[in-house]
């Protein structure tokens, strides 16, 4: 029977476990991309963490090892959740807000102080601010839809 049950659940990909995946490779993909002097402008200066790395992911973003691990967590994260629909829409809204609270977090802090432990710019902070909205959006929309799978046909429950 749980030879089945997984068998099912990958292979019905409801369009919530696709964003949850869509979103973590997204994820993975950024935190690989920190790691890759010339698209980080300013490699050799990136530090662990904190406000003096001035790394920066496409000239734009601010970023350091921990901030480059962070998003390969998150992407990680987004990943295994993918694998059913409740997982899935947990991670979008939670992983969402969780964006929110860091742009908050941005906008309230000195960016040249040791709170900037991150590190986050204003680049960072509308770019979190979007993340944050947008995984929230997607999780709540496709959270009351995440029943039917990408064909359409109806699923038995949320998994």
């Amino acid at each position: 029977m749980a030879a089945h049950h997984a068998q099912t659940s990958a292979a019905h990909w409801t369009p919530l476990r696709i964003a949850a995946a869509a979103v973590g490779a997204v994820f993975l993909v950024v935190g690989v991309l920190g790691f890759i002097p010339g698209i980080t402008t300013n490699y050799d200066s990136m530090e662990w963490a904190g406000h003096s790395s001035d790394a920066q992911l496409l000239g734009l973003f601010n970023v350091s090892i921990l901030h480059n691990i962070v998003h390969l967590v998150f992407g990680v994260a987004g990943l295994l959740a993918s694998r059913t629909a409740l997982a899935s829409r947990a991670f979008l809204l939670g992983g969402g807000l969780i964006y929110l609270v860091l742009w908050l977090y941005g906008l309230v802090i000195d960016q040249h102080s040791d709170a900037n432990f991150v590190p986050v710019n204003t680049a960072d902070n509308w770019l979190h601010f979007a993340l944050g909205v947008g995984m929230v959006a997607v999780g709540a929309a496709l959270g009351w839809s995440g029943s039917r799978s990408v064909t359409g046909s109806p699923r038995p429950s949320i998994q």
